[in-house]
């Protein structure tokens, strides 16, 4: 019964995950009492490094009730399939080191379980606030 806002990306990401799930809390406090009828789902394309854990405490960071997912390997490359959602692992300078270029958007599910937006990184939270008030005021 909640619109979703449903996030592929890793908690090592220097700037558009944060962004995008700061957003995201920034849009719920927008809508008020509505806010608490949008739920965030970030789903880690970094199951090596993101454990549990570790994304139980980055999503703190964004506000109560964000969720993180973590699944293996083959888990993670079949969710991003099916969204088709691109990932890659990109070699860092040092040892060991890398980063992980992903699609930069994001997915807003009705309260119906249909996908229906796809917001790109960097639309602004005034932009994502107005579409989600047109879906949260339709019958669940």
């Amino acid at each position: 019964g909640k619109v979703v806002a449903l996030f592929f990306g890793y908690t090592h990401c220097p700037d558009v995950c944060p962004t995008t799930l700061a957003e995201i809390a920034e849009v719920k406090a927008m809508l008020g009492k509505d806010g608490e009828r949008v739920q965030a789902i970030f789903v880690t394309v970094d199951p090596e490094r993101d454990t549990p854990q570790l994304l139980k405490a980055y999503m703190a960071n964004f506000g109560p009730g964000f969720i993180a997912l973590h699944g293996s390997a083959e888990q993670t490359a079949a969710a991003a399939r099916e969204f088709k959602v691109f990932y890659m692992k990109v070699p860092g300078k040092t040892e060991g080191s890398y980063t992980v270029d992903h699609t930069a958007g994001s997915y807003i599910i009705d309260a119906k379980g249909q996908v229906r937006l796809f917001t790109r990184y960097g639309t602004g939270a005034k932009a994502l606030a107005d579409d989600l008030k047109l879906l949260l005021a339709e019958p669940a």
